[in-house]
């Protein structure tokens, strides 16, 4: 009889979650872009928030958007644009969920010993700087 054990993953922390913002924030000051930034746990709760002070206001809630749908997802929002379009896989999905998902570049799912511990989110720049700016907080984060 063989057992299996699983080994447990940390959760993401405060601190994890604080760094993650910190890093998109210096990335996205250096491009001169005012951007909101959401970081949620593996539940999906809010572990942090920030929002520039030059950030539209809607910055706010497509950074929590996009980090929701990275996680429940489990994938960029970057690699899901597509999938949504008409004739997409996800077609339906964004109007299908109580909460709604947003597919648009800037959500990244964040994993910790290869298991999805939680997501972060950016808005307010141009999708491609979103995303661009999350991918280098969860590089961070993991190095």
């Amino acid at each position: 009889m063989s057992t299996t054990t699983a080994t447990a993953v940390a959760p993401l922390t405060i601190q994890d979650a604080e760094a993650l913002v910190d890093t998109a924030r210096r990335a996205a000051e250096t491009a001169g872009a005012a951007v909101a930034i959401t970081v949620l746990d593996a539940g999906g709760h809010l572990l942090a928030f920030r929002r520039d002070d030059r950030a539209v206001l809607i910055a706010g809630e497509t950074s929590t958007r996009k980090a929701y749908t990275a996680l429940q997802l489990n994938a960029p929002t970057a690699d899901l644009v597509d999938a949504v379009q008409p004739g997409g896989l996800f077609h339906t999905l964004p109007t299908a969920l109580d909460r709604p998902l947003l597919f648009i570049a800037g959500g990244v799912p964040v994993h910790r010993d290869g298991r999805l511990v939680g997501a972060i989110g950016v808005g307010g720049g141009a999708p491609e700087q979103d995303h661009g700016f999350a991918t280098a907080a969860v590089e961070a984060l993991a190095a």
